[in-house]
């Protein structure tokens, strides 16, 4: 190497930082002995800010773009050193490259199950998970209250700090927000977009912020969740007799009158099967003699009114017989069952005939008061 090539690497120097780890959120530029070159070119890119540390103390913050190292663009190291303009000695100072993109696809969740008090379920414990963006928002600030001198941070070394704030927020949101827990997972982004602000003021004052948070689930305990989908489908089936007539009506509908033989068979066979096992699990065992299993009831029909030119129903008799005692059924409303022809007069049909005839026999006129009795007289006078 000659001697020009020697005073040219003593000369000048590049100073750049190009990161390929996705992680990394401060990383230092290493030279020897800290000696940055006077006239040295500090190239920021975008994406990055470049802080200059002197003796200690942050000097100046480079935002991207390319600098020249010298006296006269960096008043604040000028003031701190003491130097003329005319020196040119490199100085020993130290140059921390801070990454300000964003560190997506952090994640965050209860460790422990949140405690609140539901409106309708009472005390209950939640667990929640979600996602959130990181940004550093003021590289000077960032280095001071968190890296220090560390020469290469990883955003790993902050997600656990910042988790536990998002919790905290989190905890204390939800259990003031009052928002029933069936509600809660239509209210995900309002309640993101709560705890965002919320954690905003902590995450600032190490020069973080957190410009997108989401909230991806929230969910009861195991064991609640299994006695709240029992609820559901008690709900669900409501009251067994009326949803059986409903099925029977529905089967006629699509498959006509075989279907509801059909389902009428299934039915009955379903019952014969239930008492044949009741029987055979009796006192006498499984295989003692077992009673002749009983012929299944007759399945009771359903019906149909025309009422302003729409079918209603279906209802049961005893339906029918309430409608009739309200007064809003009489002889001549249409009704039609499955296996009718088509619809027909309720008082031409017997079985419903019946319902128009059972009233109490008419009260008897009142009878007016017998006179009383002359008195007696007595003979003998």
């Amino acid at each position: 190497m000659g001697i020009l090539d020697f005073l040219t690497g003593e000369f000048i120097d590049i100073i750049a930082w190009t990161d390929d780890t996705r992680d990394t959120m401060v990383w230092r530029f290493e030279r020897y002995d800290h000696a940055i070159k006077y006239g040295a070119k500090l190239t920021v890119r975008e994406g990055q800010a470049a802080v200059f540390v002197h003796e200690g103390q942050i000097a100046d913050v480079f935002k991207p773009g390319l600098y020249m190292l010298e006296t006269n663009n960096m008043p604040v190291l000028t003031t701190l050193q003491h130097w003329d303009h005319g020196f040119h000695s490199p100085f020993k100072s130290e140059i921390y490259f801070v990454n300000t993109t964003s560190f997506t696809d952090q994640k965050w969740g209860t460790k422990n199950p949140v405690m609140l008090r539901d409106p309708e379920f009472g005390p209950t414990r939640l667990r929640a998970f979600g996602t959130y963006v990181m940004r550093v928002s003021d590289p000077g600030k960032f280095l001071h209250e968190i890296v220090g001198t560390d020469g290469e941070f990883t955003a790993d070394e902050i997600s656990l700090q910042i988790r536990n704030i998002i919790v905290q927020e989190f905890s204390r949101m939800i259990a003031a927000s009052k928002i029933p827990v069936l509600d809660m997972a239509a209210n995900t982004a309002q309640l993101g977009q709560i705890v965002a602000t919320a954690i905003g003021p902590a995450v600032a004052a190490y020069g973080l912020e957190i410009p997108e948070f989401y909230i991806e689930n929230i969910s009861l305990p195991e064991d609640v969740e299994a006695i709240l989908d029992k609820r559901t489908s008690m709900g669900i089936l409501g009251d067994l007799n009326r949803f059986t007539q409903y099925s029977a009506a529905e089967a006629l509908g699509k498959g006509g009158a075989g279907g509801a033989m059909g389902a009428a068979i299934g039915a009955g066979m379903g019952m014969g099967m239930g008492a044949q096992m009741g029987a055979q699990m009796g006192p006498q065992g499984p295989w003692g003699a077992a009673p002749a299993p009983a012929a299944p009831p007759p399945v009771e029909p359903v019906w149909h009114l025309a009422e302003d030119g729409q079918a209603t129903g279906p209802f049961s008799r005893a339906n029918l017989g309430r409608m009739v005692a309200e007064g809003r059924m009489s002889r001549e409303t249409l009704v039609w069952a499955p296996g009718m022809d088509g619809w027909t007069r309720a008082g031409d049909i017997t079985d419903l005939a019946r319902l128009f005839t059972v009233a109490p026999p008419p009260v008897p006129p009142v009878r007016p008061a017998s006179p009383p009795p002359p008195p007696a007289v007595d003979k003998k006078a």
